[in-house]
C-alpha cells in the first residue's frame, strides 16, 4: 500500500487543482499520476481524500472523493507572541516545532530590546505549512506581522493573558499551574508573551500588567528566546490536552 500523501490546499473543495508549489512536488518529486489518491489539508479543520484526474507538466487536477472533518487534540486557543531573535533560523525552528506540537496563532513583537525589527512572514508561513503537512494537522496556525509591543498589549484579546519575564522585583506565578487552572474553563484561551534575549524592559512588563497580563515564570532556568517560546506553547498544549482527556 502506498503511503498517504498530504498537500495543503486552503480551498480544497472548490479549487480542483493543487497550488503551483504543491503540484511541482506531487509531479516531479512524488511522481503522482492519474488515478493516484492523495489527501488535501484545508487548514480549517478537515482532510479531503481526493484522486488525481489530470496532469500536465506543471498542473495537477483532482476530484474530491471524501471530506473527513477532524477534531482538534486540544481545546481552546493558544496564541504565542514573541520577540524574534537576531538569527532567523532560530525563529523558523521554533515556528516549525510549535506547529508540530500544536498552537493557533503566532505574532512577532517589536520590543525595546529586540535584536530584530523586521520579519518576513512569508518565509515563516511556508515553514508552518510544511510542518502542518508533516505532522498531519488539520488546522493552519495564523502568522501575524511584526507589531509594536505597546500596540499588541493594548489590543483587546479574549481569554487569559500572560507575560513571561525574569525580573525578581515583580512577583510571578508559575505558567503551567496557571494554564492548568485556565484549562478548567469551557473554552480556554491563552495569549503568551515571550521577550527578546535581553528580556522585556521593566516598563514593558509593567505596561502589560496594567493591560491585564499576568506575570509568569517558565521555571528556574534561564532560557533562550526560542526555547522559552516553545516551552510556553508546550505547557499550554499539555494543559489544554489534559482538559480534553478529562471531559
Amino acid at each position: 500500500m502506498k503511503e498517504a500523501r498530504y498537500f495543503f490546499v486552503p480551498d480544497a473543495l472548490s479549487a480542483g487543482r493543487l497550488p503551483d508549489e504543491e503540484a511541482t512536488h506531487a509531479l516531479r518529486v512524488l511522481r503522482l499520476g492519474v488515478g493516484d489518491e492523495l489527501f488535501l489539508i484545508d487548514g480549517a479543520g478537515a482532510f479531503h481524500r481526493a484522486r488525481v484526474t489530470l496532469t500536465s507538466s506543471k498542473q495537477c487536477f483532482y476530484e474530491v472523493l471524501q471530506t473527513i472533518p477532524q477534531s482538534s487534540p486540544w481545546r481552546g486557543h493558544i496564541h504565542l507572541a514573541m520577540a524574534p531573535t537576531k538569527m532567523m533560523d532560530r525563529v523558523e525552528w521554533m515556528a516549525e516545532k510549535a506547529t508540530e506540537i500544536g498552537f493557533d496563532e503566532l505574532s512577532f513583537l517589536d520590543c525595546r530590546f529586540s535584536e530584530r525589527r523586521v520579519v518576513k512572514t512569508e518565509r515563516v508561513e511556508k515553514i508552518v505549512v510544511a510542518a502542518v503537512k508533516q505532522s498531519r494537522k488539520a488546522w493552519l496556525p495564523k502568522v501575524h506581522p511584526m507589531t509594536p509591543f505597546a500596540d499588541f498589549v493594548k489590543a483587546e484579546r479574549k481569554g487569559a493573558k500572560f507575560i513571561a519575564h525574569c525580573y525578581e522585583e515583580i512577583e510571578r506565578t508559575d505558567l503551567f499551574g496557571a494554564l492548568l487552572r485556565l484549562a478548567a474553563e469551557e473554552v480556554p484561551e491563552a495569549t503568551l508573551l515571550v521577550g527578546p534575549e535581553g528580556d522585556f524592559s521593566i516598563d514593558e512588563v509593567r505596561m502589560a500588567i496594567e493591560q491585564g497580563y499576568v506575570p509568569v515564570s517558565l521555571g528556574d532556568c534561564r532560557l533562550r528566546t526560542e526555547t522559552a517560546a516553545l516551552s510556553a506553547v508546550m505547557m499550554a498544549q499539555l494543559a489544554f490536552r489534559k482538559a480534553t482527556s478529562n471531559k
